[in-house]
């Protein structure tokens, strides 16, 4: 090549690397917003998120990203029906092989449905938490559309289990449905790392075992309340911590105020700074008063236990028997971690790890061709359950229903209904 036309190359090159690149805006610009909020939501809260963080986080101004969601809310709710249409849509596909020609086998069709909504947990595990705790954020209107459609959802599967197990009732139906789906749902709960391929195995067995539990008939009509006896409690301090609970429980804990722990204890916002310096260290007493019970449940079952079967039997019961005694607390426990401050936050994970580690090792014990991981993550999914269907059964603490719940537990504990291993 002559050397005038090298010049001429190297010049157009010079000045086409010196001109600024042109900046194109991308045409899902609008999915990535959502994408990176909904991982921000779930992870740190609706309250604990910016829409100047999630403007950062893409690449743009506030005001860019105002041009999509005209607030925050918006944004919000935008990510949460998502979440929800996702997981309805892993199941629309069968609506056409239900019937007629098309059906499948009882069996093959609750395994296909599975396996479609726990793909599709997986693909959004980082933003599944949205809709278990914050969905609570939303407004009455919009709060109803989401229940609407998990409750689509849960009757979708609870048809399968119908086909599967055409001698149990609609009521049996739903709470086998629901603990497949909490336990699905429970993946999102944590961030244990797992490969898909074994994941799926995992969740899949879990809710096999689920969908065969012969549960006890649920015949037990509900104790009339009692009179309270005995003296009333005198101790401000626990009057404002039963009253915080109870307000984080309804409401969450970014939306409850002093002021309204304190009218509710029955003392001014001042009292109650008397007993506690912040609202924030309110919630962490309530997590250690929590963690101290599940610990206490573990410590018992254990040391009534002569062998890990008899110690993971006492320890479900126990635990189901806590959770449907302190509904509230429990609820608080899991679902506001993230609203701790951070000096409390990581003490309080590794108080709620150990109690896994312990639920894990007796599980090991008991299903020794499990990894040390795989217990884990059946931990997280029988108590995630205990929660979900407790509230399906309003808490309401009969024998048989406490029972039953008891009994899902140690379904995916073991991995089928008669307390045996898989293996």
């Amino acid at each position: 090549m002559p050397e005038q036309a090298q010049v001429g190359i190297r010049a157009r090159a010079k000045t086409e690397a010196a001109a600024p690149a042109v900046r194109r805006r991308p045409k899902n610009r609008k999915a990535q917003i959502a994408s990176v909020a909904a991982e921000a939501f779930s992870e740190r809260g609706y309250h604990g998120v910016s829409i100047d963080e999630i403007a950062t986080a893409v690449g743009i101004s506030g005001p860019a990203l105002y041009r999509h969601f005209p607030n925050k809310y918006a944004l919000f709710r935008h990510a949460v029906v998502t979440l929800a249409d996702a997981l309805g849509g892993a199941l629309a596909e069968f609506d056409e092989q239900t019937a007629g020609e098309n059906a499948l086998e009882p069996a093959e069709e609750l395994d296909r449905k599975l396996l479609a909504l726990v793909r599709t947990t997986i693909d959004n595990r980082r933003t599944g938490g949205l809709y278990r705790w914050e969905r609570r954020y939303l407004t009455g209107e919009d709060r109803h559309e989401i229940r609407d459609k998990m409750t689509a959802l849960n009757r979708h599967l609870a048809r399968s289990v119908a086909r599967l197990h055409p001698d149990l009732g609609p009521d049996d139906y739903v709470l086998l449905s629901s603990a497949m789906l909490s336990v699905i749902g429970s993946i999102t709960t944590h961030r244990a790392p797992m490969s898909n391929r074994r994941l799926q195995q995992l969740l899949l067995d879990a809710c096999r075992a689920v969908a065969g539990t012969e549960l006890v008939p649920d015949t037990d009509e509900p104790a009339p309340r009692a009179e309270r006896q005995g003296l009333s409690v005198v101790n401000k301090r626990e009057v404002i911590l039963h009253e915080a609970v109870l307000l984080f429980d309804a409401r969450g804990y970014h939306e409850v105020s002093i002021e309204e722990i304190g009218a509710a204890a029955g003392i001014n916002a001042s009292g109650v700074y008397r007993h506690f310096p912040s609202k924030a260290e309110l919630l962490a007493a309530a997590f250690r008063r929590a963690g101290d019970r599940v610990a206490m449940a573990v410590g018992a079952a254990l040391a009534e236990s002569t062998d890990p079967a008899q110690a993971l039997e006492t320890l479900t019961d126990v635990y189901v028997r806590l959770s449907f005694e302190h509904s509230e607390l429990m609820s608080v426990y899991f679902a506001e971690i993230g609203n701790l401050p951070s000096h409390h936050r990581s003490e309080l994970r590794n108080i709620q790890r150990l109690n896994i580690e312990e639920w894990a090792r007796l599980v090991g014990q008991l299903r020794p061709e499990l990894s040390a991981v795989d217990c884990r993550f059946l931990v997280h999914g029988a108590l995630n359950l205990v929660l979900d269907t407790g509230s399906l059964l309003h808490f309401v603490p009969t024998e048989s229903r406490q029972r039953r719940v008891q009994q899902l537990m140690l379904a995916v504990l073991l991995g089928d209904t008669n307390g045996k291993s898989t293996a």
